[in-house]
């Protein structure tokens, strides 16, 4: 008997791939994901608004976060702390490590890091929701009702995510400073007052703007994804895991697109 386990046929099943047919699924996806934003750039100005339901979504999007967003700002800033502070201490030039970790972290890790946790935590939240909501057909319902579903669960939930991620962001930001001051001070000893000088004199409109800028463009871009594959799940429970999976995988690779690209152009105009 013949063993089909392997040979030339085996692996060329297994390392196979359509190029033709991911090229078309991938356009197809960014063309939906196209015409859901213009969907909601439609929408977004039209009354009545549920500010009720906005309000709600600002306290699940930004209070919800802020224990789980604090304590991995703290470890970043404490961990960068003391991977930095002996290499600078080798050239006498501790005092530099309050500039280097406020810059690096305000103007780089701070808000793609917190992008990525949010895209985990409330981009596949978003996602699963509506996904639920989809399947067991309580959107159609709302749609017989005569109630408008895009308006009340989608602009609320991409209005109150662009708002609350550049404040999250902040927080953050904060958080992991102040994780910075107890590594210095773990490792030698610095009075936060002269920590602080140092954070604010390094930090100009370069560092600060165009981060927080970036920070509405990943806030909306990873709740319109969320939307958009929650709202369009079918399949029923398993439509609803593979939303969810899609949603953190597409917005966490945008993010990390989208940041290269606002690096490129601060670069070039600054």
């Amino acid at each position: 008997m013949k063993d089909v386990s392997t040979g030339p046929n085996f692996f060329s099943k297994i390392f196979s791939f359509d190029v033709m047919k991911f090229y078309e699924e991938a356009l197809i996806k960014v063309w939906g994901l196209a015409d859901f934003a213009y969907r909601y750039f439609k929408e977004v100005f039209v009354p009545p608004y549920d500010v009720k339901e906005f309000v709600r979504q600002l306290f699940e999007i930004g209070y919800k976060s802020l224990s789980l967003l604090g304590l991995v700002a703290f470890i970043l800033g404490f961990t960068l702390t003391l991977q930095t502070y002996p290499t600078l201490g080798k050239f006498g030039a501790e005092s530099l490590v309050p500039s280097m970790v406020a810059i690096s972290f305000i103007r780089e890790i701070g808000p793609v890091i917190t992008a990525l946790i949010f895209a985990g935590k409330i981009g596949s939240g978003i996602g699963a929701e509506l996904g639920s909501m989809r399947v067991t057909e309580q959107i159609d319902a709302m749609e017989v009702s005569g109630t408008n579903p895009f308006s009340y669960l989608v602009v609320t939930r991409v209005n109150a995510s662009t708002l609350m991620l550049p404040i999250l962001v902040f927080y953050s930001d904060a958080i992991a400073l102040l994780g910075s001051y107890i590594a210095v001070n773990v490792m030698g000893g610095m009075s936060i007052q002269l920590f602080f000088a140092n954070v604010f004199s390094s930090l100009s409109f370069v560092d600060i703007v165009p981060a927080t800028i970036k920070t509405f463009v990943f806030g909306f871009t990873i709740a319109l994804i969320g939307c958009h594959e929650g709202y369009n799940a079918t399949g029923g429970t398993t439509g609803v895991g593979k939303a969810t999976i899609s949603t953190v995988v597409l917005a966490s690779l945008l993010v990390i697109i989208e940041d290269m690209i606002v690096v490129q152009i601060t670069t070039l105009l600054f």
